[in-house]
């Protein structure tokens, strides 16, 4: 059985001059406050939220 990939994604810029909808992308991941962390998935959707919110998070394979 394969080991599925994983990522740590931790928010390191504040969401206050955000676009709207990068908020709510944002808050769907499941952050609440800066520095927070979270483990995801490394799939394609995963990948897709990344893709616009890159300029406000930092993005780890575990």
């Amino acid at each position: 059985m394969a080991e599925e990939k994983k990522l740590k994604i931790t928010l390191v810029k504040s969401t206050i001059g955000a676009v709207p909808k990068n908020k709510k992308v944002i808050e769907s991941m499941g952050f609440h406050k800066l520095g927070s962390s979270v483990i995801l998935p490394d799939n394609a959707a995963t990948r897709g939220q990344l893709h616009k919110i890159g300029y406000l998070v930092k993005v780890e394979e575990v």
